[in-house]
């Protein structure tokens, strides 16, 4: 469900918010950057991602927020229960001459949930309804079984092994890629492999 609401900022106007069962995804504003921050300043998620530095810092989220969604290359969003709050992030980013990518980020202690699947599937049906993207892929470090049962159960099938630069770890670590087609995701749809959840 896409629903539109008052924004803060000229750049939360071109991202919709989506909301599943129990969660709602929303543009990152600067006033979220604290919560943000103490959350993703933890060593086992920021060695999980790309970009998230250790120690994270207020400093550095809000930098983050303030380069967020500011051109038609990457749409981020942030995690939050109804009734709790923000609980991680997850976004599409464009790279050249390839699909959109998929990645997201949960607090530790909201781990084991099914948060992020849901908020993954949430984010594939605004990226082949809304955007008309053809295919996505994703990418999980190999030492990272949760996230990649994640993106089975939402669709994603292996397509090899790589290296990923890992901000956190100053140096590259090994990853699996995964890719999820439009046809495919319309199929699972259709049986109802793809339910929502919550």
């Amino acid at each position: 469900m896409i629903l539109e609401i008052p924004t803060e900022s000229f750049r939360e106007g071109s991202i919709p918010v989506l909301e599943t069962g129990r969660l709602q995804l929303r543009a990152p504003r600067l006033g979220d950057a604290k919560v943000v921050a103490a959350l993703a300043n933890d060593r086992r998620i920021a060695e999980n991602t790309a970009r998230i530095p250790h120690p994270c810092r207020r400093a550095d989220v809000e930098d983050f927020i303030a380069s967020a969604n500011q051109n038609g290359g990457e749409r981020v969003f942030l995690i939050a229960l109804r009734d709790a709050g923000i609980i991680g992030a997850c976004g599409l980013m464009q790279p050249e001459g390839q699909s959109p990518e998929i990645g997201y980020w949960l607090g530790a202690k909201f781990w084991g949930k099914g948060y992020a699947t849901e908020a993954v599937r949430a984010l594939i049906d605004h990226a082949f309804t809304g955007l008309e993207c053809e295919a996505l892929q994703s990418a999980a470090r190999v030492t990272n079984p949760a996230s990649r049962r994640v993106l089975e159960k939402c669709g994603f099938q292996w397509t090899g092994a790589g290296l990923l630069r890992i901000r956190a770890l100053n140096s590259s670590a090994p990853i699996d890629r995964f890719r999820l087609d439009r046809g495919l995701w319309a199929s699972l749809k259709s049986w109802g492999r793809l339910a929502p959840m919550g």
